[in-house]
């Protein structure tokens, strides 16, 4: 089941998959208090969760068009490969296309480029590195 969720309960898998394990308000990103942002996670039964991610309006610089940008996408190592990921994902795709925007982007870990290609994502980017956490890509989804 998907459920829209305050920040603290996406923040302990934030730590867990993206940050090794660094203290809960060391998870926190700057945007997270942005207007219009939401939480998403997939709880795999009454408690256990499975995914968390966070998404907010935010276009992409060079990109015209209303964005959202997907953030600290996680899902807990006994749950990968399940679809619990696909599922959000698709989940929120619903939800952004209500709210008339024209696409969503994130950095991807290049550790994900395939799970988000699956997803209908493309690279937009070159490969870069994100100080502390690793090489990324940008990567989008159009949604119109």
């Amino acid at each position: 089941m998907i459920k829209f969720v305050p920040l603290e309960v996406v923040l302990p898998l934030r730590s867990k998959m993206l940050r090794n394990g660094a203290a809960i308000n060391e998870c926190v990103f700057p945007t997270d208090e942005a207007e219009g942002i939401f939480h998403l996670a997939y709880y795999a039964d009454e408690a256990e969760i499975a995914t968390v991610a966070t998404f907010y309006p935010q276009d992409m610089e060079g990109r015209n068009g209303r964005g959202y940008q997907l953030r600290g996408m996680a899902t807990d190592t006994a749950f990968l490969g399940k679809g619990y990921g696909a599922m959000l994902i698709k989940y929120a795709v619903d939800y952004i296309k209500e709210a008339k925007a024209e696409y969503i982007w994130c950095n991807a870990r290049t550790s994900a480029v395939d799970f988000y290609k699956k997803q209908g994502f493309e690279i937009v980017s070159e490969e870069f590195e994100i100080p502390g956490v690793g090489p990324h890509y940008i990567m989008i989804l159009n949604l119109i």
